[in-house]
């Protein structure tokens, strides 16, 4: 018992000695140089088509479609309940009740949405110019992330 603390204390002498001595080499000149590079500069050069590609490839469709959803036009069959809060009269409830209907095949099948009250029609034929309707993607619509995406202002 004794003989095998005496040879536990002596392995962790040696691994301390031999960590230190290795830490030394940095003071000795031994590290290893770190090489940066610039990426907005390399992606941009000429020299270097395939990176920029390679970055390119990079985007998703989720990401090729940020513009149309998040864009001019509210995306009705993708956009986020609280893109509605710009619009009077639409956030919560009839928000709500355009985002649970969806999709739609173009933007006048929203006035066809049932329950709706005249001064809910109203409205949404008041800003019909204001929507768009692109094709569902599962990236916006999955879970409850159409009525709570996490992002607030």
């Amino acid at each position: 018992m004794e003989r095998g603390r005496r040879i536990v204390k002596l392995l962790a002498r040696v691994l301390t000695v031999f960590s230190l001595l290795i830490g030394c080499f940095g003071w000795l000149g031994f590290a290893p140089q770190a090489h940066a590079i610039d990426l907005r500069s390399t992606m941009f050069n000429q020299s270097t088509p395939t990176l920029g590609v390679q970055i390119a490839r990079l985007r998703n469709r989720a990401d090729a479609k940020l513009p149309d959803v998040y864009g001019d036009k509210i995306d009705l069959n993708n956009t986020n309940v609280r893109a509605f809060q710009q619009y009077p009269g639409f956030y919560p409830t009839l928000a709500r009740k355009v985002i649970l209907n969806a999709p739609y095949e173009n933007v006048e099948d929203v006035l066809d949405i049932s329950g709706l009250s005249n001064r809910q029609k109203q409205l949404l034929q008041s800003h019909l110019d204001d929507f768009t309707v692109t094709k569902s993607e599962a990236i916006f619509n999955e879970g409850a992330d159409r009525f709570n995406n996490g992002i607030y202002r």
